[in-house]
């Protein structure tokens, strides 16, 4: 199958015009432009690796957090890069302390590797997890604010809240969420993977005690670039997961935080270095950053109502609750087949998840600058004929 018609953007990227990709959601897609910078980054490093690590790579390191900084709103010297997102909310539960009178909540939403994370601190410990079951579909954030207030109790101690939930594609109102916890002594732990490059940001603002997210995802980075938000405040107990030279490196400039997380061991530190250029690219397409928020968020519920009508039901969430991403519940049956059969032989690469639990499945679409409306007509159909 070749595509017929593309976005008018989808010249930046290098994704195969054979396959319509409506899954940005999973891995991302890096544009060209960025992944020239990167390849530039990875020329100088083995040109002279000595001086691009012990010399350069600190300066750049500073310069793509600054800019991070500015874009999330938060300030510099409260990031540190990792990664992954599941790696920061891996590096904040192995950090903190619990006990067997303790509760750790989460939501059934949740992403499965960062669940998995929470059970083994739970277990570690003799903690208990506590899941708090949010409908879907649901009418109202409400709902999501109802359940997760409901599963507190005078023992929890921490929180791990989506931002954007991976399997159902929902923004959790954490603006309610993230005070109403913290005013009974919960702290809260933001898994915030898909949210950088989908929702404007001010961590600030947001007030989570901990916040990860995915720069290559919406941001368009290179895989293996992320952030972890910590305030002055939480410091001094967050270590990386691995701990190396900077637990006792000397230093008049740098905070022990940046010393420990800046060098975990010899890792390619050119995806998180190409943050700025990541930037640069979105900003320079067409209307910018509030275009880019806008019109992806527009394909998105334009997506939904497309695939609504050809599955025969209603929306199953509020607008203001998605971003650009769109799950939508299917028949029961085996997500894995269904999703080879549309790639192998549709030529549509789009998640069939297997949840809350097999053989319920949904269906969950990304809507990104390179993706236009046809895409999700041609989905639609597909699933027409295979339903």
């Amino acid at each position: 199958m070749t595509n017929r018609d593309s976005s008018p953007h989808a010249s930046h990227w290098t994704l195969d015009p054979a396959v319509d990709f409506l899954n940005h959601g999973s891995y991302g897609a890096c544009p060209r432009v960025v992944l020239e910078t990167q390849a530039e980054l990875r020329r100088q490093l083995e040109a002279q690796p000595v001086r691009f690590f012990q010399r350069d790579a600190p300066v750049l390191f500073d310069r793509a957090r600054e800019e991070l900084a500015a874009f999330v709103g938060a300030d510099a010297d409260e990031l540190a890069f990792v990664q992954n997102a599941t790696s920061g909310v891996n590096t904040v539960l192995r950090s903190l302390s619990f006990g067997p009178d303790d509760e750790l909540l989460v939501t059934d939403h949740a992403y499965n590797a960062c669940r998995n994370a929470l059970d083994f601190a739970a277990t570690r410990c003799g903690a208990r997890l506590v899941v708090a079951r949010v409908p879907f579909p649901l009418a109202s954030s409400d709902e999501v604010i109802d359940a997760v207030l409901a599963a507190r109790s005078p023992r929890t101690r921490l929180a791990l809240l989506d931002h954007v939930t991976s399997p159902t594609g929902l923004v959790f109102p954490l603006e309610q969420l993230v005070p109403a916890l913290q005013a009974h002594g919960v702290r809260v732990l933001v898994d915030g993977a898909h949210a950088p490059g989908m929702l404007p940001l001010d961590l600030h603002a947001l007030g989570a005690d901990y916040y990860t997210g995915n720069c290559h995802k919406w941001l368009c980075t290179p895989k293996s670039a992320a952030f972890l938000y910590v305030p002055r405040r939480h410091q001094a107990e967050i270590r990386p997961l691995v701990i190396s030279h900077g637990a006792n490196a000397r230093s008049q400039d740098r905070s022990r935080f940046w010393l420990e997380f800046d060098w975990t061991g010899t890792l390619d530190p050119t995806p998180q270095l190409c943050i700025p250029a990541a930037l640069a690219f979105l900003r320079g397409l067409p209307g910018g950053l509030e275009a880019h928020y806008a019109e992806n968020h527009a394909l998105a519920l334009a997506a939904q109502r497309v695939l609504c009508a050809a599955l025969g039901i209603a929306a199953p969430a509020p607008e203001a609750m998605i971003g650009t991403l769109v799950a939508l519940p299917l028949p029961d049956g085996s997500a894995a087949e269904l999703h080879d059969a549309l790639i192998d032989q549709d030529g549509l690469e789009v998640p069939i998840m297997p949840w809350p639990a097999p053989p319920q499945r949904l269906v969950r679409v990304s809507a990104q600058r390179y993706n236009h409306l046809a895409q999700y007509s041609r989905l639609a159909s597909a699933l027409r004929a295979r339903l």
